[in-house]
């Protein structure tokens, strides 16, 4: 564990928006992933595109990549980006009767989009539950975390 202060937060302890302006802009791209856990007919009424609303991960992938661009908005000390790209990946799981995410986000900028990339993460699965709920309300959400993030001064880094 390291022994860094909290970078939102300022001497006297008062949250604070980080000051990136003599950061060098730099390319920035993060990986996030998470997945949803639900019955395995509410999976095959998602795989084969039959449920009530539509194109569940169509709708998921567009909902996950407007997130991403919302971030700003909705976390409340994160810095508006402009992003240069967002892919939403979304992968059927028989086996675990689970949809897993990935979201990759670009920019070139002064600070990363980790934040991004995990909102649109979080977005992405919230729709899948929202477009399916009618059929399984006890479908899980779950192991949304950071797995890869590169650009600035701290480098590359990569979940374990």
């Amino acid at each position: 564990m390291t022994n860094q202060p909290l970078t939102h937060f300022d001497n006297a302890g008062q949250a604070h928006m980080v000051d990136v302006g003599s950061k060098l802009e730099t390319a920035r791209v993060a990986r996030a992933t998470g997945s949803i856990f639900m019955k395995p007919e509410t999976l095959a009424l998602i795989s084969a595109g039959n449920a009530k609303k539509g194109d569940v991960l169509g709708i998921a992938r567009i909902a996950a990549i407007q997130a991403s661009k919302r971030t700003g908005d909705l976390i409340p000390l994160c810095h508006p980006i402009a992003l240069t790209r967002v892919a939403a990946d979304f992968i059927i799981d028989e086996a675990q009767s689970a949809v897993h995410c990935t979201v990759t986000a670009e920019c070139f900028g002064k600070t990363g989009v980790e934040m991004e990339a995990l909102t649109a993460t979080s977005v992405g699965l919230l729709t899948i539950y929202d477009m399916t709920k009618a059929v399984d309300r006890g479908m899980r959400i779950e192991h949304i975390r950071l797995l890869e993030k590169s650009g600035g001064k701290s480098g590359h880094w990569l979940a374990e």
